[in-house]
């Protein structure tokens, strides 16, 4: 399937209901199974990761498929490990190929007994669930944070707690915040000092939760105004005191003529002023998730850039490095990445590079389709291959853009 998007829009109004963090609701489906809660998570993300693993943690089988759900695949790991029983996960093709040693071998070292299937080092796995041992774990900070929340998420339950001490540039530190404040909520205590994390053995306690809306799913909407002339629009649920890191986009699109105001039923986005940086230089080890809106806004609005802390992005549900060159190459603009885990253009157009009626690769990867779709308010002619692709994180995209006055064919 293939969408054509367009969009002759110069402002929009309206109210979106955004999903629910997808972020939040992985870590408090974990949490809750530890805990043993009696109590439902309230308003829980419908995107296709958290389905997965909620279906999961309330199967009677042995064997599961998380498909392309990276977040699920590690938190589940992490789990089963201290689960009584022998597990199998597998996962899609590109699954198949994403690191994991890092992960596997912290917990092999705490008693677990994890071993590949398939290829040395990445899924799928056998998981022997065993009584887990606390001890002093070094971990690579640099590499994903997930490995670390899906240790810290069971460290609680494990003999004596489990200190990690990270080592390197810790990336999307904010995530590893995310974590420990989601546990804190549930009754746990943790120390963290410098680059060295504590949680004492205790037991979580149950209780009522619910999820806030996403500021990843919100990034779109922030790209949409910064795209438009004027407008407004609430993200329903949504808070400018959050847990997630992403939260900082909203200072970020303050350059771009777009306020934020905190309103009772969610964030109400204002563009208040035609402006935008002459060159956008942005860190995004606290926010790889963000990093493709704002390569295709400033494509759309011919802004150049240099962004950095995205090292993370090679092992994500594609290598969004090369997938952002490859796309938004068929547009005129080369990438170039001048150091690992950089991105960077000049602001030219290649008119050999360009192709007139460009169809949008994904690559299985939610975050392409979501971030390529507005910048069809730019006048560009857009078709987007596999869309359906955006359930991983947000179901509804197509229906909130068709809502505001984009055209969506198939």
């Amino acid at each position: 399937m293939i969408y054509q998007v367009s969009a002759n829009l110069k402002s929009i109004s309206g109210s979106i209901n955004l999903p629910a963090s997808k972020s939040i609701s992985n870590r408090a489906l974990i949490i809750n199974a530890l805990s043993y809660s009696p109590y439902p998570i309230m308003n829980l993300s419908d995107s296709d990761d958290t389905k997965v693993l909620e279906a999961a943690l309330f199967s009677n089988n042995s064997k599961f498929d998380i498909g392309h759900a990276g977040t699920a695949m590690r938190f589940l790991t992490a789990f089963l490990a201290k689960i009584t029983g022998e597990w199998e996960i597998t996962g899609s093709e590109r699954m198949q190929q994403r690191p994991i040693a890092i992960l596997v071998d912290a917990l092999n070292q705490l008693g677990a007994k994890i071993e590949y299937l398939k290829n040395e080092g990445c899924p799928p796995l056998k998981i022997f669930g065993s009584h887990l041992k606390g001890q002093t774990i070094d971990l690579d900070g640099s590499i994903s944070s997930q490995y670390i929340s899906a240790l810290l998420l069971i460290a609680p339950t494990v003999e004596n707690g489990l200190t990690l001490k990270l080592k390197g540039n810790i990336t999307s530190k904010s995530y590893i915040k995310l974590t420990l404040e989601l546990m804190a909520k549930f009754g746990i205590q943790y120390q963290w000092n410098g680059n060295e994390i504590f949680v004492p053995e205790q037991n979580y306690f149950a209780r009522d939760f619910t999820c806030e809306a996403d500021w990843s799913g919100a990034s779109y909407w922030y790209q949409i105004m910064a795209l438009l002339e004027s407008g407004e629009v609430l993200l329903e649920n949504l808070q400018l005191e959050s847990l997630q890191g992403d939260v900082n986009i909203a200072l970020w699109f303050e350059q771009f003529g777009v306020e934020s105001l905190q309103k009772n039923e969610g964030v109400l986005l204002s563009k208040t002023a035609t402006v935008q940086p002459e060159k956008l230089v942005l860190d995004f080890i606290e926010n790889p998730d963000v990093a493709q809106t704002m390569a295709c806004l400033c494509v759309a609005k011919k802004i150049p850039f240099h962004f950095s802390g995205l090292k993370t992005l090679k092992i994500k549900e594609t290598d969004r490095i090369a997938a952002l060159q490859n796309e938004l190459g068929k547009f005129g603009a080369k990438l170039t990445e001048p150091l690992p885990g950089e991105l960077a253009w000049d602001g030219t157009f290649s008119s050999v590079l360009k192709q007139m009626n460009p169809v949008i690769n994904t690559y299985h990867d939610h975050r392409m389709a979501l971030a390529f779709a507005p910048m069809a308010l730019s006048g560009l002619n857009l078709q987007i291959d596999d869309p359906m692709v955006v359930t991983k994180s947000y179901p509804g995209f197509w229906e909130d853009l068709g809502k505001v006055g984009f055209e969506i064919t198939e």
